[in-house]
């Protein structure tokens, strides 16, 4: 676990069980899905925090964690659905629950469910998508 700084405590509105610090985001762990549920965060402090966003997690009730990720730092303040924090979040919860193949559950407004799977040190995640935007990338 790493020592959160303050600010982001009050962010939060919330007190997590353990704080860990990722390259670019931090991760805090709580123990009951409610408490993710229930999070009100303050954006415009969040924001101040030097990271790229905020990964919030707990065991779910229905799926085996439950997730919200705010990025406010990027100018989004919670994204629905999260797939470069489930790579975060995949190892924590595979080595604490003992399991490879895991369910989530992102608890966004929108929402989604992901199977996310450890093999080794690479995570694959599962789900339904939809298509919104296409285009082309010139270099």
């Amino acid at each position: 676990a790493d020592p959160p700084p303050p600010e982001l405590l009050e962010a939060i509105g919330a007190i997590p069980t353990e704080v860990y610090a990722g390259r670019e985001d931090w991760m805090l762990v709580f123990d009951r899905q409610e408490q993710i549920e229930a999070l009100l965060p303050d954006f415009r402090l969040m924001a101040q925090i030097p990271s790229r966003g905020v990964i919030a997690t707990a065991p779910g009730r229905e799926v085996d964690f439950v997730s919200r990720c705010f990025f406010p730092q990027s100018g989004i303040d919670e994204d629905p659905v999260t797939g470069s924090a489930h790579t975060t979040m995949t190892p924590y919860w595979a080595r604490r629950l003992d399991k490879a193949l895991l369910t989530a559950a992102q608890l966004s407004t929108r929402g989604g469910r992901l199977e996310c799977e450890l093999r080794g040190d690479r995570v694959f995640l599962r789900g339904d998508c939809v298509t919104y935007l296409k285009g082309e990338v010139f270099c």
